[in-house]
């Protein structure tokens, strides 16, 4: 990343990931009164006065933990530590300085990196209370209320005063790819894999990943933008004031801002409604997107295998006809090389402009092939169309009366458009708007 980074770091339940969501602007981090909610590193771009930086939230630290997640935790508040211009160290002056502060500062005093002392929830700015906090050996500590909003000008003027110049270059067009499916089907060992190194937690134990997790990558020499979500449950298997809802509810934002899906599903499963509902969503949503049928290594196969899964497929996706689908093993690597040019392919669909001229042309021969519907004596006429948008592809068509357009020649006209211009892997919409006809 070309933007200085800031990393965020500190015990549970301190605040991080409500500072967090206030500077970005937006609610990214999960923010619940219960440690260890933020497992893995979030990353968002933050401004403060014409200076543009990366932030980075972080687990809360526990030193001592032998629990194999807070374990996982340390590891990425490490990673995050290393990958940081400056280190922002949040404390709470509610509980005081506790063993766990005392640790962690030992740890940053040797990372090599500037570090700043925070100390939140000073609600009524009590100055007293910063005093204790000098014995962390951390400089001047300053006095914040992430809940009230107050001080934070001024943490964030430090913070600027310590980030290295930022490396002017243009503007990313980083191609965003999420990553979607069920829990447990193999999200986060597919984004190692596509990443080399581990870069999510990878576990057995479904609903691991809480967050929709943004990974910068370059592949190929082209920048990329890897999204690991949460696994998307059924609703009623989900407190509505659980952790796991709003994980899920990120993992819905998170389709909406890609500009590509991959939709992974378990091979060695059946299909379920819930993989439809998924499906479903990001056709809903107008993405392109790729259907990956992941741990192909574990089934059994014959020559029949793929056609028998295909034919599942296209069935219970119908309304995806213009799926790309790719069988991959993110444990062996099967195939994987291939995931990222299969999103670019769908991405290139979606971003498709077809002249008007030339489309005028297919529209032409598709009405001659086949005549269009009529009702009460009166027959559909279509003028002509035109490319209104594209990512997805929305095409408008003027006729004479759009309420006698049945649906089975909207789908006729959509499969001519997609024969003639290939729009494998994205959705396409076609609006029909009447128009009065020209007088002779």
């Amino acid at each position: 990343m070309s933007k200085p980074i800031v990393a965020v770091v500190g015990r549970p339940n301190v605040g991080k990931s409500t500072f967090f969501n206030k500077i970005c602007g937006k609610r990214i981090s999960i923010i619940k009164d219960t440690p260890g909610v933020t497992r893995d590193y979030i990353v968002a771009d933050a401004e403060w006065c014409g200076t543009e930086f990366t932030l980075i939230d972080t687990g809360g630290i526990d030193l001592r933990t032998d629990d194999p997640m807070g374990k996982h935790i340390l590891s990425q508040a490490r990673v995050a530590i290393d990958m940081a211009d400056v280190i922002l160290f949040f404390t709470d002056a509610k509980s005081g300085i506790v063993s766990s502060d005392y640790e962690v500062a030992d740890l940053l005093r040797t990372c090599g990196r500037p570090v700043l002392l925070a100390v939140n929830k000073l609600d009524n700015f009590e100055l007293e209370k910063l005093y204790d906090f000098y014995e962390l050996g951390l400089g001047e500590p300053i006095p914040i209320s992430c809940e009230q909003s107050k001080g934070l000008g001024d943490l964030l003027d430090e913070i600027v005063k310590l980030l290295p110049p930022t490396q002017d270059n243009a503007a990313s067009s980083s191609l965003s790819i999420a990553i979607v499916g069920k829990p447990n089907v193999g999200k986060s060992s597919l984004t190692n894999k596509l990443l080399g190194f581990n870069r999510v937690i990878v576990s057995d134990v479904a609903g691991t990943t809480r967050d929709a997790i943004d990974t910068p990558f370059r592949y190929n020499g082209k920048d990329y933008v890897l999204i690991d979500t949460a696994g998307m449950r059924r609703k009623r298997s989900i407190d509505d004031d659980s952790v796991e809802s709003y994980s899920v509810l990120r993992s819905l934002a998170a389709v909406k801002r890609a500009d590509v899906v991959l939709v992974v599903f378990d091979a060695s499963e059946e299909l379920s409604e819930q993989d439809v509902k998924i499906a479903g969503f990001v056709h809903e949503q107008g993405k392109p997107s790729v259907i990956l049928v992941n741990k192909w290594d574990a089934v059994e196969k014959d020559s029949y295998t793929v056609n028998k899964f295909n034919e599942k497929i296209k069935t219970d996706l119908a309304f995806m006809s213009y799926l790309k689908t790719l069988y991959i093993s993110a444990k062996t690597g099967l195939r994987v090389d291939k995931v990222i040019d299969f999103a670019e392919a769908s991405y290139n669909s979606a971003s498709k402009r077809v002249p008007t001229g030339t489309l005028n042309d297919v529209v032409s021969e598709a009405v001659a092939m086949n005549e269009p519907p009529s009702y009460s004596g009166r027959r559909l006429k279509i003028y002509y169309a035109t490319q209104a948008e594209t990512n997805p592809p929305k095409f408008v068509f003027f006729v004479n009366d759009d309420s006698i357009v049945h649906f089975s020649y909207r789908r006729y006209l959509e499969n001519c458009l997609r024969r003639a211009f290939d729009f494998s892997g994205t959705p396409i919409s076609l609006v029909f708007n009447k128009k009065k006809e020209d007088s002779q």
